[in-house]
């Protein structure tokens, strides 16, 4: 018996280095493939949190369809939302294939989704109370998206990689769908412009926590270093967000607009941005669904959810 485990497990050690020879090669990980459980795991976590959050993340925009201010506007909006489903259902289709080896699938998600057990992006819980809000989505929450997403446009697991090209490549017109409403309020009345400051206060602290603490001392909830040793990403949590204000905080400040940290300056010795911590118990307060809108949308989610079972029983029938 000790023979046969020891075979086992010098069998496994041999498919491990043979993995890792393969990823550190450059080589795509396919559904099929043999893979060690914790990348398993970690992919199918970061799949399904992702997959969630593009569909919870359509919440709030489409809140604001039937209220746009022309039907320019709504069209553009109603499109980005129908985007936004469209790559959740896609990641799904991922998370699952991952999934069979457990015997789960996509209700094991939405079901974890409802017992609070899968996580939703913080920015998703937040509130958007006005039209300005829904442009910021667009512009910045869509702008830290691309940034997050580009950065595993080379991922070591082949179906995620190739899902995520499509998905960034629309997020490049949802930023510009969003950027072109914060630019119409900006050039527009004075309340307009105080419209797009208040956005912008609203959601500073959400969009610093939209990469997650810099290290797990933190909170205990970060895994970048997996993702990094599997190479499903390349960049740390801290990186990625020192890109977003490089690339968005001369955008903000050309538009006469501020950002409500007095900290927040570049430091040429250090060439990085110096900005004040969010809050991150608050972070982990709102992503185990007590934000401003997390229980409401979730419960928006399960109704439609449970009220659309029957078509999902009549596919099935059909297949």
């Amino acid at each position: 018996m000790t023979e046969t485990l020891n075979n086992e497990q010098q069998a496994d050690e041999e498919k491990y280095r043979d993995f890792m020879i393969r990823i550190n090669a450059g080589e795509k990980i396919e559904a099929d493939d043999w893979m060690p459980d914790d990348y398993r795991t970690t992919l199918i976590k970061l799949i399904s949190m992702h997959g969630i959050s593009e569909i919870m993340g359509a919440l709030p925009e489409k809140e604001w369809v039937p209220k746009a201010p022309s039907l320019k506007r709504k069209l553009g909006i109603m499109a980005k939302v129908q985007d936004e489903m469209g790559h959740g259902q896609l990641l799904l289709r991922v998370a699952e294939d991952l999934m069979k080896p457990y015997g789960k699938n996509r209700e094991d998600i939405m079901e974890d989704l409802f017992s609070g057990k899968l996580k939703f992006h913080n920015v998703f819980h937040m509130e958007a109370p006005t039209w300005a809000d829904a442009g910021l989505i667009g512009w910045l929450v869509d702008g830290a998206a691309i940034i997050s997403q580009t950065n595993m446009l080379d991922a070591s697991y082949g179906p995620y990689a190739r899902a995520l090209k499509r998905i960034c490549a629309e997020e490049v017109f949802h930023a510009q769908h969003g950027e072109s409403i914060i630019m119409a309020l900006a050039e527009g009345t004075k309340e307009q412009r105080v419209m797009v400051q208040d956005a912008i206060n609203r959601w500073w602290e959400a969009l610093l926590m939209f990469f997650g603490p810099a290290d797990a001392s933190t909170t205990g909830t970060s895994k970048q270093d997996t993702t990094i040793k599997y190479r499903i990403r390349t960049k740390t949590n801290e990186d990625l967000r020192q890109d977003f204000f490089s690339k968005y905080i001369p955008r903000v400040l050309s538009l006469g607009l501020t950002v409500p940290d007095e900290t927040m300056h570049f430091d040429k010795e250090k060439e990085k941005w110096v900005y004040k911590q969010p809050d991150w118990g608050r972070f982990k307060e709102i992503i185990r669904n007590n934000g401003p809108k997390s229980q409401e949308r979730l419960q928006l989610r399960q109704t439609t959810y449970i009220e659309n079972h029957w078509v999902r029983e009549a596919l099935a029938a059909a297949k």
